[in-house]
């Protein structure tokens, strides 16, 4: 839902569940995709998603440094959304399910 309301999406919600449900699916097939390495003699995590420019993020532990990671791929997410900017393997077409969209008003 903090999604939908960043996106100013709450009108949609109900057409939304589905979307974040593939936004989900989405989010862990690149999460999937990341790697992690210690660095800073071992005591930092690093992670990347090597395919999605600017994701990355550290952390104490394994655990935080996947947490910063999702954050991190969140917000890329946003602010491509937010530019019309391109996003691979992205298949929630926001701009054309929000233009089909019609509401009455009473």
């Amino acid at each position: 839902m903090i999604l939908v309301r960043a996106l100013g999406l709450e009108q949609y919600y109900e057409w939304w569940y589905d979307g974040f449900i593939m936004f989900q699916e989405f989010l862990t097939s690149y999460l999937q995709k990341a790697r992690y390495e210690l660095i800073d003699q071992g005591k930092t995590y690093y992670g990347e998603i090597r395919e999605l420019t600017g994701v990355w993020a550290a952390g104490k532990t394994l655990k935080e440094c996947r947490k910063n990671l999702l954050d991190t791929l969140e917000g890329w997410v946003l602010l491509r959304l937010r530019k019309e900017l391109p996003i691979p393997n992205f298949k929630i077409p926001f701009k054309k399910m929000l233009l089909d969209r019609t509401y009455a008003k009473a």
